[in-house]
């Protein structure tokens, strides 16, 4: 099963209905009769990457389990231009009315992380560095967002706080030290997660791959500082894996990757990325 499909994201679907919906749509109701039938169509109103049809299809679903399958020639990660008609929907016009806008902010919000996700992965083909993205998600959407970071070519970070260990400063300070922190997530943390520590200098850089880190992140370095960090890492040990971080935009993001890093997170795939514009427009069949 299509993990987008489980449980949690049908459940949050539900919630997000009810948030909307309330007691119920008294527009639609007092407007339209029950048995009107009507089709619905997808329009990109802009250039996007597409991603979500599957989840917008499920608003609809969960208001009537007997709505038919979307109908599309386009996958998630395909890429369309202003104008372009990407799915249709058919079915009872008060459901596609009352479930219009649910569907269209999850899709939107799910393009547009998509569709920022391809801009960063394209400014650094050819480097050999990862675009990945970070926890900086919208509360109750981290499913949703990370998948769209995939649709865009990008790749997955951590997903929580469960998912593997991250000692950034105020773990080091609190554990008195790099090395300190680090042997104690040795200690503790389970044998099967990697341990990343996020360093500021060439000082941190060294006891960190010495305590035995598999990770470093360069947090907050210009390009050249980053190029230098890079070349004494790969003296201490050539395996470890180097992520820059900090304040990554698309004009700068290639500086980074041609100094050699491996992994570049970008906390702005999914706390910054703009709603792309659809239109749902409905018809009487």
């Amino acid at each position: 099963m299509n993990w987008l499909e489980s449980n949690e994201i049908v459940t949050a679907i539900g919630d997000f209905l009810a948030e909307d919906i309330g007691r119920g749509d008294i527009t639609t109701s007092s407007t339209v009769p029950e048995d009107v039938r009507g089709v619905g169509r997808f329009l990109a109103k802009e250039y996007l990457v597409i991603c979500g049809m599957s989840i917008a299809e499920a608003v609809f679903v969960h208001l009537d389990p007997e709505t038919p399958e979307l109908e599309t020639a386009f996958n998630d990660g395909d890429e369309v231009e202003e104008g372009t008609i990407f799915g249709s929907l058919s079915g009872y016009a008060d459901v596609l009315l009352t479930g219009e806008r649910v569907a269209l902010n999850l899709l939107q919000r799910m393009s547009g992380v998509a569709t920022l996700t391809r801009q960063f992965v394209r400014a650094v083909e050819g480097t050999g560095a990862q675009i990945v993205d970070t926890r900086k998600t919208t509360p109750g959407l981290r499913m949703l967002e990370k998948y769209a970071v995939t649709v865009g070519g990008g790749k997955n970070h951590r997903m929580g706080l469960d998912d593997g260990v991250l000692i950034k400063d105020n773990h080091i300070t609190l554990a008195g030290g790099v090395t300190e922190a680090v042997r104690a997530a040795k200690e503790k943390a389970g044998h099967l997660h990697k341990i990343e520590v996020e360093i500021m200098n060439w000082a941190q850089l060294r006891e960190a791959i010495e305590a035995g880190a598999d990770i470093v992140m360069l947090d907050n370095q210009t390009p050249d500082e980053a190029a230098k960090l890079v070349s004494m890492a790969r003296d201490l040990n050539p395996n470890v894996l180097i992520e820059a971080s900090g304040g990554m935009s698309l004009d700068r993001v290639r500086s980074f990757a041609e100094a050699g890093v491996d992994l570049i997170s970008v906390g702005a795939l999914t706390h910054s990325a703009k709603a792309v514009d659809i239109s749902f427009k409905i018809q009487t069949l």
